[in-house]
């Protein structure tokens, strides 16, 4: 039932949005630069890798030793605006037809986090990574990684369809809000270097 729910809500999804989609990748171009289309290896279901898909947001731009320069540096006007507005992440519904993703479920993160997880937080793999999750419509970006955690893990244990439309619902009321854009003054979240905690999530209720 769920993954028929993501096909039969983000296809024609995507079909909607294209010219919407396309006007954005065209901002994107201009703005940012090509390609318009960022790709980055992230975890699936069990772990898995596969390769995400998002807008650019950033401009490749490298200090005079070949390093990259922070991301507030890196991030465009237009850039903060699509990640204000959460269109940079309308290609994502690709990967939710594909199977990579599902509408809801724990945020896909990056591959080198795998070993910095405890056994508990690692269970946030036992489904498919979502566009959006509980986590999502709690803090988003305003949320401490440990806050995260324990979102995904409730999420993870109280998981049902009911839920999801519920968090559906809520994303739409928080992007239109936009709350939760940034990590108090980081354009983006502060790397993960792992926790070593066992703790189960708090019921937070639903």
């Amino acid at each position: 039932m769920k993954r028929a729910l993501d096909i039969l809500i983000s296809a024609p999804l995507l079909a909607i949005l294209s010219p919407i989609i396309l006007l954005v990748a065209i901002g994107v171009a201009i703005d940012v630069g090509t390609p318009v289309f960022f790709r980055q290896t992230r975890p699936g279901l069990h772990g898995r890798p596969f390769d995400i898909l998002k807008f650019r947001t950033m401009r490749n731009s490298r200090t005079a030793d070949g390093r990259d320069r922070p991301d507030s540096e890196r991030l465009t006007r237009f850039g903060c605006w699509l990640r204000a507005t959460s269109l940079d992440e309308l290609p994502e519904l690709w990967n939710v037809i594909r199977g990579d993703m599902s509408l809801v479920g724990p945020r896909p993160l990056l591959m080198h986090y795998l070993p910095l997880y405890s056994d508990e937080q690692m269970r946030r793999h036992d489904v498919r990574p979502g566009l959006t999750g509980w986590a999502q419509v709690n803090g988003r970006n305003a949320l401490t990684w440990e806050e995260k955690f324990r979102h995904d893990l409730w999420y993870i244990e109280n998981r049902s369809l009911r839920l999801d439309l519920r968090i559906l619902l809520l994303t739409a009321k928080s992007v239109i809000g936009r709350h939760g854009i940034s990590h108090g003054e980081s354009a983006t979240m502060p790397e993960f270097k792992g926790s070593g905690t066992n703790a189960a999530p708090r019921d937070r209720g639903v």
